[in-house]
């Protein structure tokens, strides 16, 4: 009898478990207040990352400002806090989870606005950026220089924010014409009046923005920028050294010395030293040089430049001819 009446106890025990009520109206409610704390939070973080972009702006180039930035950003938070009870929201059971999700809601619409607002095309920050050259850096009388330069902008740039001048060793201030295509800037000097001398020239670039880069920089024709400084010219018999002369001032880069003989193929010269970029020598063992007769010997130097991220080779040489 203990046994069932033990059973029957179980049985009865099962029965009084009772589901709770739902509290329908308390739901709607709480969940209304929660979706309105959270659109709140969403504007005010709108509103302040509006502030910050100004406060930002006026700063400039202060190196601090991303941090002056990031400091208004976070203590203009607790404002949240406040706006809620203004607007006489009930936070009885917001809960830490309340919290934490109309901070985070601020925040991350603060920050993700902000970074917006501070990039093209609401703003422009930073001026044009150029890599110039001038190829080569030094050159002979009759040779020409080619100046190439690499220019890009966050915002854009065309070719009528270009100013270019070159300043002639007389003290002239030419402003030449040149292309501009696909960001690459092109402009050949010829020299017509084989100037002896350093020569200046000045970049200029603004952007749609009115940021400016100035860039300036300078090349030199001489005499003697490249040549054959052997001891003698006549009589040259196989593994006489033939030592060449190339002035470093050709390119700041590694550039190629090479020659032909009577408008033959390019014949490469090593540099006499590892590490000199002014002497090079070779020999009269290579085809093309004839036994006891005379022949026309052109050297030349090879400057050439690649920009990043661009695959074209700019070059252009030098040459010096002896026979």
């Amino acid at each position: 009898m203990a046994k069932r009446r033990k059973e029957g106890t179980e049985e009865e025990e099962q029965f009084d478990f009772q589901i709770p009520k739902f509290d329908e109206e308390a739901f709607i409610k709480r969940e209304r207040r929660n979706i309105k704390t959270l659109f709140i939070a969403f504007l005010f973080g709108l509103l302040i990352s509006v502030i910050c972009f100004g406060f930002w702006a006026l700063m400039g180039d202060n190196f601090l400002r991303w941090e002056l930035v990031l400091l208004v950003g976070v203590v203009n938070a607790i404002w949240i806090k406040y706006l809620f009870l203004k607007l006489n929201i009930d936070l009885t059971d917001f809960g830490r989870k309340g919290w934490l999700t109309a901070f985070a809601s601020y925040f991350f619409t603060w920050l993700l606005v902000l970074i917006v607002l501070v990039n093209p095309p609401f703003y422009d920050g930073e001026a044009p950026h150029a890599e110039v050259v001038a190829l080569p850096g030094m050159q002979e009388p009759g040779g020409t220089i080619l100046i190439a330069a690499y220019i890009v902008d966050n915002v854009g740039i065309n070719k009528a924010g270009i100013n270019f001048t070159i300043t002639d060793p007389n003290g002239t201030t030419l402003t030449p014409e040149f292309t501009f295509e696909n960001n690459i800037f092109r402009y050949t000097y010829e020299n017509p009046s084989n100037l002896l001398g350093t020569s200046n020239y000045t970049f200029i670039i603004s952007d749609v923005s009115n940021r400016k880069t100035i860039i300036t920089g300078s090349f030199t024709y001489a005499t003697d920028v490249l040549e054959i400084i052997s001891s003698r010219f006549t009589g040259i018999m196989s593994g006489d050294a033939i030592t060449i002369k190339a002035d470093d001032r050709i390119s700041k880069y590694n550039f190629r010395v090479y020659y032909k003989i009577d408008n033959g193929s390019d014949i490469n010269v090593d540099q006499k030293e590892t590490g000199d970029r002014e002497k090079y020598e070779t020999s009269a063992e290579f085809k093309g040089w004839i036994a006891n007769s005379t022949v026309t010997v052109q050297v030349y130097a090879e400057a050439r430049h690649y920009f990043l991220n661009i695959t074209e080779k700019f070059s252009n040489t030098v040459s010096d001819k002896k026979e």
